[in-house]
């Protein structure tokens, strides 16, 4: 697990969704891979989907990378 990737999705919120910063500015709460590649792809990432199984990118944090519903962990 890296832990100076630039991107990272949070551990799933209680209400729900997990938080994505940015080099420690949030970019949103997402509620699918989708909600991250479009926060990605506004912030200037090229070929955002391309990164969110690159670590050197995305720390995913707190449950499993890609965990959406409550089979998280």
């Amino acid at each position: 697990m890296r832990h100076d990737a630039p991107i990272v999705v949070h551990r799933p919120s209680s209400t729900g969704g997990r938080r994505v910063t940015a080099h420690g500015q949030i970019l949103g709460l997402a509620n699918s891979d989708a909600d991250v590649i479009e926060f990605l792809r506004r912030a200037g990432v090229a070929a955002p989907e391309e990164v969110l199984d690159d670590e050197a990118w995305v720390e995913w944090r707190g449950a499993r990378a890609h965990g959406w519903g409550h089979d998280t962990r």
